[in-house]
């Protein structure tokens, strides 16, 4: 990396992520939520699906909290999803070269998400960070929470 995107990047605003989904049940109601950090500002993330699994609410976790960003960021983007931070980091690029399709040649699972979560990234420099779940890291903890909170709103709705 040359100086001048050092400097580049050091005039980006800074965000950080912190994400989180789950499902009771797997399908089942799910909720996803995040916490956004730039500096002294905080904004809190969350929304729930009736029928869904818990690696579409990680990954739209992530999309959501990416695409409320209104600018460019230096993004530092925590979550505990294995599945979410090696699909983008490790896995994308090989999926996008075989038309969307595994080593296996199946299709990719959540295909239609990886792709949202692909365009969300490209407006932003982000670093990937997995973090053990439950296990006190405390912008992990609430975007737990925040996840939880949205399924027992659906709960709460009948839904």
């Amino acid at each position: 990396m040359s100086s001048t995107d050092d400097t580049t990047n050091t005039r980006l605003p800074h965000v950080i992520i912190y994400t989180d989904g789950g499902c009771r049940g797997n399908p089942g109601p799910g909720g996803w939520g995040a916490i956004l950090r730039s500096g002294e500002h905080e904004r809190e993330l969350k929304g729930s699906e009736a029928d869904t699994t818990n690696n579409r609410m990680e990954l739209t976790a992530a999309i959501q909290a990416l695409e409320t960003l209104n600018r460019r960021c230096q993004v530092e983007l925590w979550t505990d999803s294995e599945y979410v931070r090696n699909g983008i980091t490790k896995w994308i690029h090989n999926w996008v070269k075989r038309g969307w399709k595994t080593a296996s040649k199946a299709p990719v699972k959540n295909a239609e998400l990886w792709k949202q979560l692909l365009a969300a990234c490209e407006r932003h420099e982000i670093e990937w960070h997995w973090v053990k779940g439950h296990a006190g890291h405390e912008g992990n903890e609430r975007a737990d929470q925040l996840a939880n909170d949205a399924m027992d709103e659906l709960a709460r709705a009948g839904r």
